[in-house]
């Protein structure tokens, strides 16, 4: 039983620890120490409704679905994600003025969250890692411990998320400077411009 809880809390965080389009925005939202809380909430409920539903059996539908129309699902994602990346890029090299207009200006929680909704449920990936791959990985297990097996790996999201949050929270006070968060900004656009061209790649986008 104890085994199908701990293969849920690693296998969640090895999915998990990717930086992606998520991450990138609970970092974020830590940093400017805005809405921490309810952001590592939203995110980690959402991998556990993710995770439940994998589990539940859901997964074969979902990996069959993304497979059939890969091509267009993987291809609005990176449409998707080089936006995201553009936004990013822009912020970086903004005046000071809107920087720190930025840093002052705390944003409503329903904007956050609609931000947050959208680089959870927007991208492909989150369903592959949590419904598709965790959900097939949990059939090695019986039925009974396939439920200690998907709160494992909640738990772990929980963790991660939180951690993540608070972590970068703590790290504000070090981020007062102007070149600071354009770098942040900067390396964030490049991780999002990577990962469309892996969205473009395993949509076959480049076998055309």
């Amino acid at each position: 039983m104890t085994e199908a809880f701990f293969t849920g809390v690693a296998i969640s965080f090895s999915l998990i620890l990717a930086i992606g389009a998520q991450n990138a925005f609970v970092l974020r939202q830590g940093l400017l120490r805005q809405h921490c809380f309810a952001v590592a909430l939203f995110c980690a409920l959402s991998d556990a409704i993710l995770i439940t539903a994998g589990v539940s059996g859901l997964s074969w539908f979902i990996g069959d679905l993304i497979k059939v129309y890969s091509f267009w699902t993987f291809g609005l994602a990176a449409v998707w994600l080089i936006i995201y990346g553009a936004i990013h890029l822009r912020s970086a090299f903004r005046q000071n003025q809107l920087l720190l207009h930025d840093l002052q200006t705390e944003r409503s929680l329903l904007s956050v969250l609609s931000t947050a909704a959208l680089v959870t449920f927007g991208n492909p990936h989150v369903y592959l890692d949590t419904v598709v791959l965790i959900g097939t990985m949990s059939l090695k297990f019986l039925p009974n411990e396939r439920v200690l097996f998907a709160l494992g790996a909640a738990l772990a999201s929980v963790v991660f998320f939180f951690t993540l949050a608070y972590g970068a929270q703590l790290l504000a006070p070090k981020m007062t400077s102007q070149m600071t968060w354009k770098i942040l900004d900067i390396v964030i656009a490049l991780i999002m411009f990577a990962l469309a061209l892996c969205m473009l790649s395993a949509g076959g986008w480049f076998n055309y």
